[in-house]
């Protein structure tokens, strides 16, 4: 697997290769993000005998805006056509199809960690642990090849504590430069791990540097914030206003965050992240 994240097919949910997995495997509870309950195992009763959505179109205004937000990181496709060789879980005995909404979220967390450590890669700044990321990434994809029976009993908790080690070592060295000097820390000391700012005001906020792993920006305004080169792992942006914000450089940063969250086309995005389609335009429109 090369060192860059853009354009990897593999790390990307591609639901015309997969059978509707996100759409049986996962639960919700209705909410402000579904319209219905759903226990796991049971199909959502929007999915049509293609496995595709026939609500894709207008699952905002049918209040599936959680779907919206969601990317299985290429787990969908991995489990569909490699784990079970392609068998269809509706055709398949119940155990199969039981098995493979069992497997379906493990393969997701391994490949949401692949994602990571390609992009650990791509940073010039973490060059020092290198080595060590591409075999934690070459030990990872191989669990992603494991049996359903493997993949099934796998600990996948103790696997992303050994990863997040050196996740938190690339962040210590990408966020050190960010601060103009070794040995310093990151965003000028802007530690906001798992830090509450649900609803804050942080209009215009300087951020460049600061680690958010975690923290809880739901709601928050982040209108013209800077965060370029920002450690954004895990951060909740649910409905945070990222209008006109540079996230320039900001690392760990998914998909599913950014859909979750409210922007515009002054907000300024890595490369590798594709602008949402619910996205206003310039402010003031």
């Amino acid at each position: 697997m090369p060192d860059q994240i853009a354009g990897l097919p593999e790390l990307r949910g591609d639901c015309g290769s997969c059978f509707g997995l996100c759409c049986v495997a996962l639960p919700f509870a209705a909410s402000a993000d579904f319209a219905l309950d759903k226990p796991a195992g049971r199909p959502c009763p929007n999915l049509a005998d293609d496995h595709r959505c026939g609500i894709h179109a207008r699952l905002r205004d049918k209040g599936f805006t959680g779907c919206t937000v969601y990317d299985c990181f290429g787990a969908g496709q991995k489990v569909s056509r490699h784990t079970f060789g392609g068998q269809d879980w509706r055709t398949a005995p119940t155990d199969l199809a039981r098995r493979m909404s069992d497997v379906f979220p493990v393969v997701r967390q391994l490949h949401e960690l692949l994602w990571y450590l390609t992009e650990a890669l791509s940073l010039p700044a973490a060059r020092s642990v290198h080595p060590e990321l591409r075999r934690a990434l070459a030990k990872t994809e191989r669990l992603t090849l494991l049996s359903a029976e493997d993949l099934a009993a796998l600990d996948v908790a103790g696997h992303r504590s050994e990863i997040n080690v050196l996740l938190l070592r690339t962040s210590e060295l990408v966020r050190a430069r960010a601060a103009g000097g070794k040995g310093k820390k990151g965003g000028k000391g802007k530690d906001r791990r798992g830090a509450d700012l649900m609803g804050a005001r942080l209009r215009g906020a300087d951020l460049r540097g600061a680690t958010l792993r975690g923290a809880y920006l739901i709601a928050a305004d982040l209108t013209g914030a800077d965060l370029r080169d920002a450690d954004m792992i895990g951060s909740d942006l649910r409905d945070a206003d990222l209008s006109d914000a540079d996230l320039t450089g900001a690392f760990f940063l998914t998909q599913p965050q950014v859909n979750a969250a409210r922007g515009n086309t002054g907000t300024k995005l890595p490369g590798t992240l594709n602008r949402p389609g619910h996205w206003t335009g310039a402010a003031g429109e």
